[in-house]
């Protein structure tokens, strides 16, 4: 009996006033969690299907609506289960789990953003070499620098995480992340420290790209009405993203680190939730809806359904 191993259980934190506000709370969450699925699930149908939509522009947006529903469901089912049963425990495993795919889910919109904005740059700067430069193998590429390498990223911290040993089991937070984990541990933590700093700082370059190739774009549009126009209509909408990752996930990863425990408990939640529930919701509507295209073929396919 000695040798049987064990998964130890964390415990999370709880909602204030969930005894009084508990079917609320899961009445609110589950809407949202609804609303993510179908919007996110409706344009990337509406993309797969459409093939004057096989465009790398919303290739790309198609698999930013994915990567949202994946990372929607690395927290919204385990939280909803939790106010359900008033039951915030897991085991470390599910915990080590949430954690790869919450913050896989998060860098891998940051990296789609960023190709979404270099996509932007060579239509709105080079739009005689876009088609050689954005073709099906560049495109490909592109796509797995976004999925595999936050999963290599993740893999590492996990790894480096594990070998640590654990003195508490309460994590301050309504989900897992790697942080909380490292700091319930007895030993050095400067390798995780060491390590974290260097994907954030990676992810904070990649922030900085974006922002820089839209300083060249504004420069770029002065000379032209056409730029301008196509500017504002696909552009503006990724600065607002990309601003909003920026602020939401620096909080979070410096909160987690430094935070001081005077700040409201309201305010700990609304920093862990923040990019956790707009960018998933306001994603679709900012790069989707926004784009005639995409628009156009989502109201047909809305009035064919009504149809029959």
């Amino acid at each position: 009996m000695d040798n049987i191993t064990y998964f130890p259980t964390y415990t999370l934190m709880k909602p204030r006033d969930s005894n009084s506000y508990r079917h609320i709370y899961f009445t609110c969450f589950l809407v949202l969690y609804i609303m993510i699925l179908l919007v996110n699930t409706w344009v990337s149908v509406v993309i797969v299907l459409e093939k004057a939509l096989h465009e790398p522009m919303y290739i790309f947006l198609c698999n930013l609506c994915v990567n949202d529903i994946y990372g929607a469901t690395g927290f919204y089912p385990k939280f909803l289960h939790d106010l359900m049963l008033d039951s915030y425990v897991i085991p470390s495993y599910m915990c080590a789990f949430q954690t790869f795919v919450i913050y896989a889910s998060v860098m891998c919109d940051c990296a789609t953003v960023t190709v979404m904005a270099y996509d932007r740059h060579v239509a709105i700067c080079q739009p005689l070499d876009y088609h050689t430069k954005l073709n099906k193998f560049s495109c490909s590429v592109l796509l797995c620098f976004c999925w595999i390498l936050p999963f290599v990223f993740m893999i590492i911290v996990l790894l480096l995480s594990n070998r640590l040993k654990l003195c508490k089991y309460h994590i301050n937070k309504l989900y897992c992340d790697n942080w909380s984990m490292v700091k319930l541990s007895c030993e050095s933590t400067v390798i995780n420290n060491i390590y974290g700093y260097f994907v954030i700082s990676f992810y904070f370059c990649l922030s900085v790209f974006i922002i820089l190739s839209y300083i060249k774009l504004i420069i770029a549009c002065k000379a032209s009405l056409e730029c301008r126009r196509k500017f504002w209509q696909t552009c503006v909408p990724h600065m607002f993203t990309v601003i909003n990752y920026i602020i939401a996930v620096f909080f979070d990863a410096m909160y987690v680190r430094y935070g001081s425990n005077n700040v409201s408990e309201s305010l700990q939640n609304f920093l862990a939730l923040e990019m956790l529930i707009v960018p998933p919701l306001a994603n679709p509507v900012i790069y989707g809806l926004k784009l005639q295209e995409v628009r156009k073929r989502i109201f047909k396919s809305f009035v064919n359904i009504r149809k029959q």
